[in-house]
């Protein structure tokens, strides 16, 4: 009998991973301020940034889930493994800069 072998993450997954993570819990802090701004001042502003928010938790917690799910997908290509990480450490950066001037 033999057995499939086990494709370990890349360190550069590794990364992504972390990003993803870190974003999430970003994203949940907005997302919770956003909202109460929104059920006290009922403004479109506020919906669109809850639901702005919403979306990017979905994205964030599907690729994680993938990350760790289809690691064989994501380890054929070193390329596209640096690509996945520097647009998560882009997203990042965009978030911390979104979450210090809303917790501001």
């Amino acid at each position: 009998m033999t057995t499939l072998p086990t494709v370990l993450m890349s360190d550069t997954m590794t990364i992504a991973s972390a990003l993803s993570g870190v974003s999430i819990v970003m994203l949940l802090a907005l997302t919770a301020v956003w909202l109460n701004n929104y059920r006290t001042f009922r403004t479109p502003l506020l919906l669109g940034l809850v639901a702005f928010g919403a979306v990017l938790l979905v994205e964030n917690g599907v690729s994680l889930y993938y990350f760790f799910t289809m690691r064989s997908l994501y380890a054929m290509d070193p390329a596209a493994q640096r690509v996945i990480a520097a647009m998560r450490a882009f997203q990042a950066v965009a978030l911390v800069f979104l979450t210090y001037v809303t917790m501001k």
